[in-house]
C-alpha cells in the first residue's frame, strides 16, 4: 500500500491507496523550518501510525511546505524513517511539485499555489525548470490568504472599511487592535492568523471594497509571478489551494484581461496526486 502525503502550513493529509478502500486521515502541518526528524516522528507515532491500523505500507510519497532544498527534504525524510522503519521507498518533494504534478501530471504547463501562502512555477512535464522566489508572508506570498487577510485587517485598523463592512467586521472577529498586534509580532503562526482573516472576503462578495481587495491582490500575484515567466503566453495556468479555489472566478477574469490561457483550478492537490501514483 502507498500513503500520500500533501503538508501544508496548518494541516497534513495523509491518504493511504493500494487496499480495498481509501482512507483519509489528518495530522498538524509538518515543515522543517519548525520541526526536528524526532519532532516528526513523535507526531506521527502519536497521531497517524495509531489510525493507519497496522496497514502494510510499502511506499511513502511525502509532499511539503519547506521542502524545496535538500537539507529540509533530508530532514522530514529522516523524521519519516524514524517513524516507518518498516517502509523501503520514501520521497520526500516541495507542496510546489506537489502542485505541478497534481495539477499538470506529465504535461507542460504554469503550476500555481494560492492558499495559506503562495508560490509558482514553470514545469515541464517531469521537472520544475523555472521557479520565482517565494520568500514568505513577510515580503512576498502575494495573492495569498495571508496577503489578503493582512489587507483585511488593514482596511480595519485604518478605518477604510465603510460603517457597513466595519460593524460586519467587528461582529465577525470580536478582536482588538492590541490583539492583532500580538497575534502579528508575538504569537506563533502569524501567517495562518492573517489568512484566518481572508474568509471575510468570500463571506461579503459583491462590495466594492472587498473586490477590490481580491483583484488587487490577486493581479499582485500575476505582475510579481506569472509575468517573470516567458512560458505563462504558452502554456495553460493552472492553481490550486483554498484561495484559488474560492475566488476562481476572479482568477478567470484575470486571465481573460491578461489574455492567458486558465487552466485547471484545484481546491486540493490529493486527488491530481492519488492520479500521478496510480
Amino acid at each position: 500500500m502507498k500513503l500520500i502525503a500533501d503538508s501544508g502550513a496548518t494541516k497534513t493529509t495523509w491518504t493511504l491507496v493500494g487496499g480495498p478502500r481509501r482512507k483519509t486521515l489528518q495530522t498538524q502541518g509538518i515543515s522543517p523550518y519548525f520541526f526536528t526528524p524526532d519532532q516528526i516522528s513523535a507526531l506521527l507515532q502519536k497521531d497517524l501510525l495509531p489510525k493507519l491500523k497496522g496497514a502494510a505500507v510499502r511506499a511513502i510519497h511525502f509532499y511539503g511546505t519547506g521542502c524545496a532544498t535538500p537539507e529540509n527534504s533530508a530532514l522530514v525524510q529522516k523524521g519519516l524513517k524514524e517513524a516507518f522503519p518498516q517502509v523501503r521507498t520514501i520521497t520526500v518533494q516541495s507542496d510546489l511539485m506537489a502542485a505541478a504534478r497534481a495539477l499538470c501530471g506529465r504535461k507542460k504547463g504554469i503550476a500555481c499555489i494560492l492558499g495559506t501562502g503562495s508560490n509558482s512555477c514553470v514545469y515541464d512535464g517531469r521537472n520544475i525548470v523555472r521557479n520565482n522566489p517565494a520568500p514568505g508572508f513577510i515580503l512576498g506570498d502575494e495573492g495569498s490568504g495571508a496577503y489578503l487577510g493582512k489587507k483585511v485587517v488593514q482596511y480595519s485598523i485604518y478605518n477604510t472599511f465603510d460603517e457597513d463592512l466595519a460593524h460586519k467586521f467587528r461582529l465577525r472577529f470580536a478582536t482588538t487592535y492590541r490583539e492583532i498586534l500580538q497575534h502579528v509580532y508575538k504569537e506563533p503562526w502569524p501567517n495562518r492568523y492573517l489568512a484566518s482573516f481572508a474568509p471575510f472576503l468570500s463571506e461579503n462578495r459583491g462590495h466594492y471594497m472587498i473586490e477590490n481587495i481580491l483583484e488587487d491582490g490577486l493581479s499582485d500575484f500575476f505582475f510579481t509571478h506569472l509575468y517573470k515567466y516567458p512560458e505563462t503566453w504558452k502554456y495553460p495556468i493552472h492553481f490550486v489551494g483554498s484561495i484559488a479555489w474560492h475566488f476562481r472566478d476572479v482568477l478567470k477574469e484575470l486571465c481573460g484581461s491578461f489574455e492567458l490561457q486558465l487552466g485547471e483550478v484545484m481546491q486540493s492537490p490529493m486527488p491530481g496526486l492519488l492520479r500521478y501514483h496510480a
